[in-house]
């Protein structure tokens, strides 16, 4: 009955199964299951040589190695590219390209890309040895993916040939293993073990790696059913080789023998059903029909609780197979939920399977690291996470100081902690604090070892050794590198003086440091001061105290009122009247100079907001006047110039208009004999004979096109948020309106597009667009800097800058961002398409951004997003210095420099005169509407001229001249 249940156990299995396949790996499975039939045909051979010494291997025509042969020759069919006929150009080109990837290796090690195609290249030109070296030099240096790891094994599997060669595949499998959670990898170790069985040890050598493969992967939801058949596979076989044995042994022995392995395959059943996986259904009808007992109660209740568990697995894990890859998102949610549970060996494995597709994710590290620090505690687990955390992810420092702490922790030799440390500072911080935080940590390591009850020891030497040295790295090395030594405060010159002064009672050396402290800038500020001071409390003595607060007094620029106060303490508590007088006499002249220091920034202060507003208030008035006068001309010019009434409709006033300034188009100088519409001949009322008057073509050129007559539409302030500004339109924007309504009605529903044109009838580069909702208009910002005819458009909330004339709109961060680049040094003719391309390389581009001026032409620079930190990382240490077009790029973490405020203008004091103030300028300097629009003829010397200041009144000031005196001095001949 038990075979026939077997053989009904083969034929059902070789019939698709029901369920929903893992991961959609269909492939996988069927050439699983073929892999077990290979399976099964070298197991029989092998056991019948272990279990009875009558077996005659020859019977069967089966030698002891058609296993391993079988087996090498699937995976060699398997692993094989294909036959390929090289001519000699392509060889050519291989070992050209060969040599020109090792030279890059020689380099730059650490370049992951390089290694795998130097592998690919290798592996098509047959170099087997240089192959081996390669795949050893890259698994030295990164971890290993599965495919890598497969195609290696695949490899040395068919090509190995004695007992020596089995060994060095085995170690193959036991690094494989390490680098990440492979299911792929366990079964195809578990598989090649078989083919060894004949050996000595062979049997157990197959279970001990099924039962780690178990442990390590049995609980997968979606990819451990594989390694639970193949088991299974294993040990029904053997149950199917002992049969025929039952007439060479006593009947005592058989049975002992057979039910002994029989209960190997209940074991394995009742285990796998006890865990929630998917296509237990198939399982628990296999187990039905293998089983010539009924199933015990104690199996179906676990069965049970176990499907019961799969409902709730399901969501997460359909959310998997739904999402697409690195499904960050959804693995955390996964982890969240397994935490909750709290199952040790189901929360490793999850955090195992979410590192497999986000192995450059340092948070994540992070977190797992932490979980097994906190919770686990076990030292093969622990250590082994964090050494996979530091080669997956070298550049981050957290994980580098967790390590050596979880070193320490399980009390690991001093050697190996020391070479650690060694290689996190080879690994390529990206920050000079990271190498401050590195250092501290080792430091603070060498400080716990060392027993300061001795006078002296070989740890504190080295200690000592190991503070010389850090502050030398990061005054030679760092400081090299980032311009920085990213130790400001001196911390660990700080912590050297701590220890020195409180452990090993050398307050000598203690003051030697606080005194490089102070000259490296820090003598400024109050709480450097405060903190020797303290120290010099607690472990030297007064007089050194007092010569510590004194030289706060006059060097401190931050608090100085704190440090007086603390000095006077002092002394009120512990100086003799001496002190007390010096230690007043010092304070009150200090304070007092602090005052009059205070005074002046203040008057300073008051002046320029004085001038400010004077200079507002002379705006307003220049404004009023104008506006006046355009009334007064205006009602003149309509008296005088009835048959231009057409003309003058078309002059409003532009007060609602932010740009001031008014185009000149070319050609658009008048011809002899007219005036321009705004020039002071017009203004004053003459004009010119109608015999003068120009064609209409003429007009047009002068013009850039034919006059609108637009009507004045006043701004509605109430309606600002529901409204855009744009701006940096191409003047030469034929129909405004027409060409922008497209582009923001899909936003929403617009009320209205209003461009801005000139007095003479020019579009002046902006315009209002109106929506009739708010969500619209905020929509509408997304379009900020998108292309019209060539040039980026400015699309900006509509806000009154005279009640809010801080605002401003800059939709970029200008802080530091981890996960986006700078690249500078571009082609100009570089596209983002072609940056992307290079990009994407290196992680997954979120977004691209290339600068380029208001005209829209490229600058050369760009921002690069990655989807996270880690990405970026890698794309700065392997894109910097690259070379596009023969241009050498530069490639940086994004951190702008801070914009610097520009200082306000001092007033300062002319000879002999009042304060004067000085000319103030905008941040780009003087600006064209500041030229002075005077004739030369009516410009005089000034008397005097104040250094970069306004010219001082000369003592006879020229009579003022009417409007008619000016227009006959610009009409004389």
């Amino acid at each position: 009955m038990a075979t026939a249940a077997a053989a009904s156990a083969s034929e059902a299995e070789a019939e698709p199964k029901a369920g929903p396949e893992a991961e959609g790996e269909q492939d996988e499975a069927k050439a699983a299951r073929a892999r077990r039939k290979v399976l099964s045909r070298a197991v029989a051979p092998a056991t019948y040589k272990t279990m009875g010494p009558e077996w005659d291997q020859q019977e069967e025509g089966v030698s002891e190695s058609d296993g391993d042969e079988e087996y090498a020759m699937a995976s060699s069919a398997e692993s094989s590219p294909g036959e390929y006929e090289w001519g000699y150009d392509e060889e050519e080109k291989n070992q050209l390209e060969i040599e020109r990837l090792e030279e890059q290796l020689s380099i730059n090690v650490y370049d992951y890309n390089c290694h795998v195609d130097l592998i690919r290249l290798l592996r098509l030109e047959g170099e087997l040895t240089k192959v081996r070296m390669a795949r050893q030099k890259m698994s030295e240096i990164f971890p290993l993916t599965e495919e890598l790891w497969l195609e290696w094994l695949h490899d040395e599997i068919s090509m190995a040939m004695d007992g020596l060669d089995r060994e060095h595949v085995y170690d193959l499998f036991e690094r494989a293993v390490k680098d990440y959670i492979c299911p792929n990898i366990w079964l195809e170790y578990g598989q090649y073990s078989v083919g060894g069985i004949g050996q000595k040890g062979g049997l157990e050598k197959v279970r001990s790696v099924f039962e780690r493969a178990l442990s390590s992967v049995g609980l997968h939801m979606t990819k451990g059913l594989a390694i639970w058949e193949a088991y299974r596979e294993f040990e029904s076989a053997i149950v199917e080789a002992a049969r025929p044995m039952a007439g060479f042994l006593s009947p005592s022995d058989w049975e002992q023998t057979f039910d002994s392995q029989l209960e190997k395959v209940h074991s394995l059943f009742r285990r796998q059903l006890a865990i929630p996986l998917y296509d237990m259904e198939a399982t628990f009808a296999e187990y039905e029909e293998w089983s010539e007992d009924p199933i015990p109660e104690s199996v179906i209740q676990s069965y049970n609780k176990a499907l019961q568990q799969l409902e709730k697995y399901k969501p997460y894990e359909e959310a998997l197979l739904q999402a697409e890859a690195p499904r960050l998102a959804e693995y955390q949610a996964y982890i969240d939920f397994e935490m909750k549970i709290g199952d040790p060996a189901r929360i490793q494995l999850i955090f195992e399977r979410a590192l497999v597709e986000n192995c450059l994710v340092p948070d994540l590290w992070i977190r797992y690291s932490q979980y097994l620090d906190r919770q686990l505690k076990v030292k093969d687990l622990v250590l082994s996470a964090h050494s996979r955390a530091v080669r997956n992810c070298p550049w981050t420092v957290a994980l580098w100081s967790r390590y050596l702490l979880a070193l320490e922790r399980h009390g690991v030799e001093h050697r190996v902690i020391s070479v650690t440390f060694e290689k996190a500072l080879s690994a390529g911080f990206i920050q000079a604090t990271d190498y401050v935080e590195i250092w501290q940590a080792y430091l603070d390591y060498l400080r716990r070892r060392v027993d300061f009850k001795q006078d002296s020891s070989k740890e504190l030497e080295e200690l000592r050794s190991a503070f010389a040295r850090a502050l030398e790295y990061l005054k030679q090395e760092v400081e090299e590198r980032f311009s920085e030594s990213g130790d400001p405060s001196c911390l660990i010159m700080q912590n050297w003086a701590r220890i020195e002064a409180r452990l090993c009672n050398n307050m000598q050396k203690a003051r030697e440091l606080w005194d490089s402290i102070m000259t490296r800038g820090n003598a400024k500020f109050a709480n450097m001061w405060l903190e020797y001071y303290n120290l010099e409390r607690a472990h030297g003595d007064t007089q050194h105290c007092r010569k510590a607060l004194h030289r706060a007094v006059q060097c401190t620029s931050d608090y100085p009122e704190h440090v007086c106060e603390v000095l006077l303490t002092m002394e009120r508590t512990e100086g003799t009247l001496e002190d007390w007088d010096i230690a007043v006499q010092k304070t009150e002249t200090r304070l007092a100079r602090v005052n009059e220091q205070r005074i002046k920034a203040a008057e300073k202060e008051a002046a320029l907001a004085q001038q400010e507003e004077e200079k507002v208030e002379q705006r307003k008035r220049a404004r009023a006047e104008k506006k006046a006068l355009k009334k007064k001309k205006k009602t003149r010019g309509a008296d005088k110039h009835r048959a231009d009434e057409d003309d003058e409709k078309e002059w409003g006033d532009d007060e609602e208009e932010q740009p001031s300034k008014r185009r000149r188009v070319e050609n658009s100088v008048p011809p002899a004999g007219e005036a321009e519409p705004g020039s002071e001949a017009d203004l004053s009322g003459s004009s010119a004979p109608a015999a003068t008057e120009p064609p209409l073509e003429l007009k047009e050129v002068r013009g850039g096109a034919r006059r609108r007559d637009v009507p004045k539409v006043p701004h509605d302030s109430s309606k600002d948020g529901v409204t855009v500004f744009v701006s940096n339109l191409p003047y030469g924007l034929g129909e405004p309106a027409a060409t922008l309504r497209p582009l923001f009605e899909a936003c929403g529903d617009v009320v209205e597009v209003r461009p801005i044109f000139s007095n003479r009838g020019d579009f002046r580069g902006y315009c209002y667009v109106e929506f009739r909702e708010e969500a619209a208009a905020l929509q509408a910002l997304q379009l900020d800097r998108q292309s019209v005819e060539g040039r980026p458009m400015f699309v900006s909330p509509c806000v009154d800058k005279s009640k809010n004339p801080d605002f401003k709109v800059f939709r970029y961060s200008t802080a530091l961002e981890k996960h986006k680049l700078f690249v500078s040094g571009l082609p100009f003719s570089c596209t983002k398409e072609e940056l992307e391309e290079i990009c994407k390389a290196h992680g997954t581009v979120k977004d691209i951004r290339l600068v380029t001026n208001r005209a829209g032409k490229p600058k050369g620079l760009a921002y690069v997003e990655y989807e996270n930190e880690s990405q970026a990382s890698q794309a700065v240490l392997k894109m910097d210095g690259m070379t596009i077009r023969e241009n050498v790029i530069k490639v940086a973490i994004s951190n702008p420099p801070q914009r610097k405020v520009p200082e306000k203008p001092e007033a300062r004091k002319a000879p002999g005169s009042a304060l004067l103030p000085r000319q103030v300028y905008g941040a780009r300097g003087k600006g064209r509407t500041q030229l002075s629009l005077l004739p030369r003829a009516l410009q005089r010397p000034s008397a005097a001229q104040a250094e970069n200041g306004p010219a001082t009144p000369a003592t006879t000031e020229a009579p003022k001249m009417s409007n008619a005196d000016f227009a006959k001095l610009l009409l004389r001949k």
